[in-house]
């Protein structure tokens, strides 16, 4: 393995134990219409966008965060592994991390 191919599987399990910290003890909103809702609210402290999310919704995301200063996480998955490292069964394009509970997901989203 590659120095480079261990470094980004570090920091994907970094993230992905954090995200499950976030789920476990904090408070989030995941879709794309509820994290829209709380970007305009100014609730959202950080979101995170898979990979293979559609570039306008992505674009329109960020333009959201950028308004509201709010940080953007771009995950290195699909939506399928974001749902996965969430601890749900279904796929996940966009979640908003209102209250990070007793993670620092906030401080460094990708170690």
């Amino acid at each position: 393995m590659a120095p480079a191919q261990k470094k980004t599987k570090k920091s994907i399990e970094s993230i992905n134990s954090r995200l499950a910290l976030v789920m476990k003890s904090g408070k989030y909103t995941l879709g794309y219409k509820s994290t829209l809702k709380t970007l305009r609210q100014g609730k959202s402290k950080l979101i995170i966008i898979a990979g293979n999310c559609p570039p306008l919704r992505k674009s329109e995301l960020e333009y959201y965060a950028m308004l509201s200063k709010t940080g953007v996480h771009h995950y290195s998955g699909n939506n399928i592994d974001l749902g996965t490292a969430c601890g749900k069964y279904f796929r996940v394009g966009v979640l908003s991390i209102i209250d990070a509970g007793d993670s620092d997901i906030i401080a460094k989203p990708s170690a």
